[in-house]
């Protein structure tokens, strides 16, 4: 009861307070620490209490070993009972609770909730960047940036707070108690503490700085590595182990050259705070004796003294590692602000409604696009498809097919123009309900590695058993289905496929993808190379569902082989970025244009006419 009670103080999935994190390290931080501020608030008065206690049981040293040189034996119970008792709560009873405390705050509330809550978070705003924003980087190093984050906050957070605290107390109350003692034990005191932040200010920003190259360095190597992971087919295909090996190796240098420019910043600050200490300790015993010759403090002041500085050299020495942490861990935060706070470069409008398809019809109203470059990709298109119309879009490759169609998913923003659904245009109303009423098959068919119907249910999360197994037989696909197995013993819908669905061949995972789509049964349809991993077999198989699929929805289909869509309403040939010709298969025939040409190609090529 008492750890789910700590345990439910932060709430690990409540909403970030703005639509973006900030792209400053302190204000990052601040937007997460004001979140879980009554953790931290109630960590910094439990850290104040317990910091306290243990000052105070040097100075109960001090006290026992005065009290047993001024009385005696016999008496030394008698007399002083109810100090030996007060001491005796303190160390048994107080200290043990507040370090409980100390712990429930830090080991229940804050290490898993805060750090859960910065993930959950940060993957949610990444979760919603453009594709172009995954396709500029590592995955594996958007994930590790992901993960690391949180952790470098929570913990240069927690460990700041306890420093903090260990630093103020240690260093005011010593103060203090040697003031009482003599005056003269303060003067070493004093002048290691200067040193010792002369120290600090020289060293930790340098670690800081080197730090936040090696958090790069590293990031850059979980990338690299990820990556030869991800496409170990590739790897293993062109036989370029020793190639990868290479890469590999460049980059794992890199980041141990970056380290140790770090580790030596930190040795160098370990060797000049451990000389500090030991002045201090030599110069505070030494006084601290010759006093007590001179009889101007007691025994019991030689053992506060002693006892203290050595309490104080330990903890300067974690202090030490604290800060140098404290900084890397900034370093790592910085490093993941790189990748979480970058602005999204497709939102949503405040006021997006949700699109509502009546008709389906759809206009690319003088559409311009590039992908950041000179050259436009899409360059004044123009494109009425009418409602339930089927078109087939064609082109040499490059002439823009795949990312007109990625254009209508709002995958990338536009850059002139307009497109428009029933009139209403999707610059304007939620990612979500536009992609909600468009299906669409692609030729590089990924799957999440997951279950067969896990990965069906995505087309429709809420679809019956009978809808689900429908929808599998019109595709096809319950010809394989049962027949699949995972090392795990799981079989048939339950069987795992695998990182990018690796473990079925292309054709299944074209199958998996059209029986997804036939169960979303969106309004507009569009297909991208949907048979292309398709044998002809399997393709004709399939061809009577995929024609009850188009069935009264707009199409828009995009083949490199012609014959798969020569029967659609109209066809639409690009060129660069501009539509050149525009008919059905007999009109662009007669024409004798581009399509003639790339038919002829075809026909050429399968069945030997010249």
């Amino acid at each position: 009861m008492l750890f789910r009670r700590f345990e439910r103080l932060i709430n690990i999935f409540q909403d970030a307070p703005s639509e973006a994190p900030p792209d400053r390290v302190w204000s990052f931080y601040f937007y997460y620490l004001r979140q879980v501020w009554r953790s931290f608030a109630a960590l910094l008065a439990v850290g104040l209490v317990a910091s306290l206690i243990e000052v105070a049981l040097f100075s109960y040293l001090s006290r026992i070993i005065d009290l047993a040189n001024n009385s005696s034996p016999a008496t030394l119970f008698s007399e002083h009972w109810g100090i030996l008792l007060w001491m005796a709560f303190v160390a048994l009873i107080l200290r043990p609770v507040f370090i409980g405390l100390h712990d429930l705050l830090v080991n229940q509330s804050i290490n898993p909730g805060m750090t859960s809550m910065i993930r959950w978070q940060n993957h949610n705003y990444v979760l919603r960047q453009s594709l172009n924003f995954f396709q500029n980087d590592f995955a594996g190093r958007i994930a590790q940036r992901i993960m690391q984050t949180g952790n470098a906050l929570r913990d240069s957070a927690v460990q700041t707070v306890d420093a903090l605290w260990h630093v103020l107390i240690y260093a005011v109350t010593a103060l203090v108690l040697f003031a009482q003692a003599d005056w003269r034990l303060m003067v070493p005191l004093i002048i290691w503490m200067v040193g010792y932040i002369s120290a600090m200010r020289f060293f930790v920003p340098r670690i800081k700085a080197r730090s936040v190259a090696s958090s790069d360095a590293r990031s850059k190597l979980m990338g690299c590595i990820v990556d030869g992971y991800t496409n170990i087919t590739t790897l293993k295909l062109f036989a370029h182990t020793d190639l990868e090996q290479r890469y590999a190796r460049e980059a794992i240098e890199e980041q141990t050259d970056k380290m140790r420019q770090a580790t030596r910043m930190a040795t160098s600050m370990d060797l000049t705070i451990s000389t500090l200490n030991g002045l201090l300790i030599v110069s505070t015993t030494g006084l601290a004796l010759w006093l007590w010759t001179q009889s101007l403090i007691s025994v019991g002041a030689i053992a506060l003294a002693t006892g203290l500085v050595i309490r104080i050299v330990n903890m300067s020495g974690w202090i030490m590692w604290v800060i140098n942490g404290i900084f890397e861990n900034i370093g790592m935060v910085q490093d993941g602000l790189k990748t979480i706070s970058q602005p999204i470069t497709v939102a949503d409008q405040p006021d997006a409604e949700p699109l509502r398809v009546q008709r389906g019809a759809i206009h690319f109203d003088r559409v311009h696009f590039d992908y950041g470059g000179s050259r436009q990709v899409i360059n004044g298109l123009d494109l009425n498809i009418k409602p339930g119309e089927k078109i087939g879009l064609i082109g040499p490759s490059g002439a823009g097919k795949s990312t007109l169609v990625n254009l209508l998913m709002r995958l990338y923003d536009i850059n002139g123009g307009r497109i428009l659904i029933d009139g209403q245009d999707i610059a304007q109303v939620s990612q979500q309900s536009l992609r909600a009423q468009i299906g669409m098959i692609t030729q590089d068919t990924s799957l999440l590695h997951r279950s067969i119907r896990d990965n069906l249910l995505y087309g429709r999360p809420d679809a019956s058993e009978e809808e689900l197994i429908a929808a599998i037989h019109r595709a096809r696909a319950d010809e394989f289905i049962p027949l699949l197995s995972d090392p795990q013993g799981r079989t048939g819908l339950d069987a795992q496929v695998g990182e990018r669905g690796v473990k079925l061949s292309g054709g299944q995972r074209q199958r998996i993808a059209i029986a997804r789509v036939l169960l979303k049964d969106a309004p507009i349809l569009v297909m991208d190379e949907a048979t292309s991993a398709l044998d002809s077999e399997v393709e004709a198989a399939i061809q009577e569902s995929l024609e009850t699929l188009m069935q009264g929805k707009t199409v828009i289909a995009i083949a490199h082989r012609l014959s798969t869509i020569a029967k659609m309403d109209r066809l639409v040939v690009l060129e660069k970025g501009e539509i050149v010709e525009s008919g059905s298969h007999r009109e662009l025939l007669a024409q004798n244009g581009l399509y003639a040409r790339l038919w002829q190609h075809q026909t050429g090529g399968f069945v030997g006419v010249d």
